[in-house]
This record gives structure tokens, sequence and C-alpha cells, in this order.
């Protein structure tokens, strides 16, 4: 039997009373999903998962959605390892606020991630509620916002020029598998007050990660309100901290919250794998 136990933070729930490494029935899937919409993030521990357990979890939910710029892991073609090696030395990944992929037409809808190999000390993920960042908008903030057009894409990260080419000297040894590409040139627009697909509740979606601007404002502007927009995003009152453990799956919603990587691991090994949802 499902048991949800919401966590005291502005989002998250911890799942218990199921085994993930079986197939789970039409009645699991349901009760999984309705509290997935309602805490946004949902933490499965003490599961132990191989990556076909994974896959077929993932597709209880939607299909798998496109992941462009990571390699997937052998025989698997839509998980990816989410790794970095104890010696690593390059810049960590993953550590701005962002919702996965919003330059996308169709981005997913939902994010897993599974802790293989979780150092004893840091690596904690954040969560952002966006619901609940939207409910708490300031006025002024909120009439320079509600009408405006983002422009997404992953330029900045995933271009021949991005943070993560090779390009960059910083880079050497990483041990992801990243693919850079010119297709991270494309923008993609959607509404930065966006409606969720299933609740219809409305959410700040996405920020500074993947936005290069607004189609509303000269660059200087939307340079401007972005930082200003990103700031309030992340505050504390919006965000719960996870720590992770060995075989924990977390699911979260990218309708939802925002979400990013931190460090504090140094000479440890982390290994995680993670696949995409899409409607």
């Amino acid at each position: 039997m499902v048991k949800v136990s919401p966590i005291d933070a502005p989002c998250g729930a911890v799942i218990t009373g199921i085994d993930l490494s079986s197939k789970l029935s039409d009645e699991a899937v349901v009760d999984i999903r309705q509290a997935w919409l309602q805490h946004h993030v949902l933490v499965f521990p003490e599961q132990v998962l191989n990556p076909a357990d994974l896959e077929r979890f993932t597709l209880s939910f939607g299909h798998f959605g496109d992941d462009p710029f990571f390699d997937p892991i052998k025989e698997h073609n839509h998980i990816v390892a989410i790794r970095r090696d104890a010696n690593e030395k390059t810049p960590l990944f993953a550590e701005n606020w962002h919702t996965d992929w919003s330059f996308q037409a169709k981005p997913p809808i939902g994010t897993c991630l599974y802790g293989i190999k979780i150092p004893p000390v840091g690596g904690d993920t954040l969560f952002a509620n966006q619901h609940k960042a939207f409910d708490e908008l300031p006025a002024l903030l909120k009439s320079k916002i509600e009408h405006l057009t983002a422009i997404h894409s992953a330029a900045s990260a995933y271009s021949p020029e991005g943070l993560y080419s090779d390009k960059h000297e910083q880079n050497t040894g990483r041990s992801m598998d990243i693919v850079v590409s010119v297709e991270a040139n494309r923008t993609q627009t959607h509404p930065l007050i966006r409606a969720h697909t299933e609740t219809g509740r409305l959410a700040i979606y996405s920020t500074a990660g993947y936005i290069q601007g607004f189609e509303e404002l000269e660059e200087i502007e939307s340079k401007k309100l972005l930082h200003e927009l990103y700031q309030y995003q992340g505050s504390p009152q919006f965000v719960y901290r996870h720590k992770w453990q060995p075989n924990m799956l977390v699911m979260w919603d990218n309708r939802s919250v925002l979400h990013k990587a931190t460090g504090g691991y140094d000479g440890y090994d982390r290994l995680l794998h993670r696949t995409t949802i899409s409607q």
C-alpha cells in the first residue's frame, strides 16, 4: 500500500510501502501521480533498482523525454549517467536554478533521478516550489512579469561555445558524457507564467538557466529582470533541500519546481541515473 508522508518543506513527500523493482499496479500509479501533483517532489527511499526497473517506472507516468545533449548509458538509450569522479576538477554540473529542457517545444513534464554512488557528505539537490513563488509574488514584480513571453535556448550551456564545451580548458577531464552541438542555438518561446498541464495551477516557468530574454523587452531590461527574478524564485521560503542516500529514487515535476545541484563532496565518486518523462 502506498504511504505518502509530506516533508516539512515548501514541497516534497516521502513514498513508502511499495517496491519499485516490480511492475506497479494501476492503483499504485494513480496514488503516486496524485501525490506527485500535490507535492511536486517525491522521494522513494530504499529501492534497489536496475536500469530496466528505472525505465519501467518512468513509463508508468508517460513516455520517455528527449535528452538531446547527453550520451546515454550502454544498452539503455533513455538513461543518462549524472556522474562526477572523486578526482574531478571541472565546474559543477547543473548548479544554476532551472527546469529540465525548457528550450524544447514540448519540455519533459518530469524527471527521475536514482542514486547509485552517493557521497557521505554534500551533493544535496535543491528544489524551489514555483506555484508558491507565483502565489506570493510581490505586486510590483508580478506586474512586470505576468504577460511576458520568455525566449529559451540551450546555447549558453550546450553550444560549441557554451559552458560545457571542450573549448573551455576547465572542462578537461569531465566524467559526464555531454554532447555539445550547434542545435543548442535554437530558441523556443514559452509564457513566463504558465498553467500546469494537468492541474491548471499557475507557476513561474524556468529562469536564468535557459532563458535568454523576453520578447517584449530590450536586452538590457531583460537581463535586469532575469536577475531580479532569479533571486526571487530561489528564495529560502520556496526551497526544499534534498539529502541523498544510496538506492533512493527522486521524481519531480518540471512544471512545478526548479532544481539545482550543490557540491561539497570533493574526493568522492558520485553517480546517479536519470530519465525524463514526456506527456
